[in-house]
């Protein structure tokens, strides 16, 4: 990955912070925030109007750090590229995602009382879509998951305004799947 020089503003803590200047090479956002040197501005703080599980507000801290719509939507689909693809036997119909014009699977499994989700898709930006719902929800209780609110979740990502009809409705059938998944577990 090239150097990049960085000129943005990020929340950290929930108050906004101004790269002033430096070159950075990570690869990942997170690892970004953490290399480059900041400096506190005289910008309102961001407060969230929300409290989220810690890997939760750091996907909204990597998607403040981006400016402009173009710079998340290759965000998205670099979280689907780091995703393991799922095996060719997972992808069957019990698997697939009712809803979604591209082809999604999601395969789920129980451990300790947490739910945790496995996904892939035919589609480099709906494969990062699913790598955005599996950060939210994966590996938590079937209460939390209940408990999120992930339209919130994604206003604070400023993904859904630049969606297609298609995928709005893709992400949302993701979405209720697994609440639906939570809800089951939750009462049996």
């Amino acid at each position: 990955m090239p150097n990049k020089v960085l000129k943005r503003e990020y929340r950290v803590s929930g108050e906004r912070i101004r790269v002033t200047g430096g070159f950075c090479t990570a690869l990942h956002l997170r690892d970004c925030r953490r290399k480059c040197r900041v400096e506190n501005t005289a910008v309102t703080p961001y407060v969230s109007h929300m409290s989220y599980p810690e890997d939760i507000q750091d996907m909204i801290d990597d998607f403040a750090f981006l400016t402009d719509w173009e710079e998340r939507y290759m965000h998205v689909i670099d979280m689907g590229k780091s995703l393991p693809p799922l095996d060719t036997s997972e992808k069957t119909d019990a698997h697939k995602v009712k809803g979604c014009v591209s082809q999604v699977w999601l395969v789920s499994r129980v451990e300790d009382g947490k739910l945790h989700f496995r996904g892939d898709s035919d589609a480099h930006i709906v494969k990062g879509l699913v790598a955005v719902v599996l950060q939210i929800f994966s590996g938590r209780r079937p209460a939390e998951i209940l408990a999120l609110d992930a339209s919130a979740i994604l206003g604070e990502l400023d993904l859904a305004e630049h969606l297609s009809p298609q995928r709005s409705n893709g992400l949302k059938a993701m979405i209720e799947r697994i609440l639906s998944q939570a809800r089951a577990l939750e009462n049996s």
